[in-house]
């Protein structure tokens, strides 16, 4: 199937929710998408120590400005949108990531690995992998480390995504970026990296830069769009998602077939 996709890189401010609403309309304004990524935390920012801190901009049943804007925009486009979002459930905050469908529906993931100071807010997303079907299109749902385990693309894999959908904050030069490409490689599906810009500083004093170099990329290993380190941008592509279901390296090659699981229950062992 041919569809649209796309990403959207910006530089969210911390704690500027309307501000970064407004900003995200503006680069919206007139852009055709069947599918659009968007980053990771995308409205509230990334960089608190607490979860007391990230609380008054955490959503709870999806109730917040941000939700009610995607989910309206993706009424209003006809159009499947993925973002990142701190989530309060259960009386904990996790580091999520929500879909919305053109119907309403919302689908949410719950990030698995986190990152560094990510350990002393979020719980570990207790979901599992998660696949959002949107028009027969099977997307993998992901948030930023998670490329760092190559086990989690693996199981979305053979679950049948044809994309993975990375809402990222990546901080490490180049890594997660090169990471999904292989992540696209090895797994025969399309990658999209929705990467923040800009920079932020903790209430501790620490600095952190994000490396923006948004990009999509293809089955083959190709990247097909692509934003440098400061762009604030959209960028969108047709893939034809065939490209995904095609498994076969050689003519004697199978992705899926060569796997030899008989080598791989040490994996389990502990």
């Amino acid at each position: 199937m041919k569809i649209t996709v796309g990403y959207l890189q910006y530089k969210p401010e911390r704690g500027k929710v309307e501000r970064n609403l407004e900003k995200v309309n503006s680069l919206l304004h007139d852009v055709s998408f069947d599918l659009l990524v968007l980053p990771e935390l995308a409205f509230s920012g990334y960089f608190f120590i607490t979860p007391d801190e990230l609380m008054p901009f955490a959503d709870s049943g999806f109730s917040s400005k941000p939700a009610k804007y995607l989910r309206d925009l993706s009424k209003t486009r006809n159009s499947a949108i993925i973002a990142g979002f701190a989530e309060a459930a259960d009386g904990v905050l996790y580091n999520s990531q929500y879909a919305f469908l053109p119907d309403g529906s919302a689908v949410v993931y719950r990030k698995s690995h986190l990152f560094y100071k990510e350990k002393k807010v979020f719980c570990k997303g207790n979901t599992g992998p998660v696949i959002l079907d949107f028009r027969g299109v099977k997307v993998g749902m992901m948030v930023c480390f998670d490329w760092f385990f190559p086990e989690f693309s693996r199981i979305l894999a053979l679950k049948g995504a044809h994309i993975l959908a990375l809402s990222a904050n990546l901080v490490l030069p180049g890594l997660g970026q090169r990471g999904m490409m292989v992540r696209s490689i090895e797994n025969r599906v399309f990658s999209i990296v929705a990467n923040r810009t800009g920079s932020e500083t903790s209430s501790e004093g620490e600095g952190i830069k994000f490396t923006g170099l948004s990009q999509i990329c293809t089955p083959a290993g190709e990247i097909v769009a692509f934003s440098d380190e400061d762009a604030e941008e959209v960028k969108t592509i047709e893939i034809d998602t065939a490209d995904a279901e095609n498994k076969w390296i050689t003519p004697l090659n199978n992705l899926i077939e060569d796997r030899r699981e008989d080598l791989y229950r040490g994996l389990l062992d502990d």
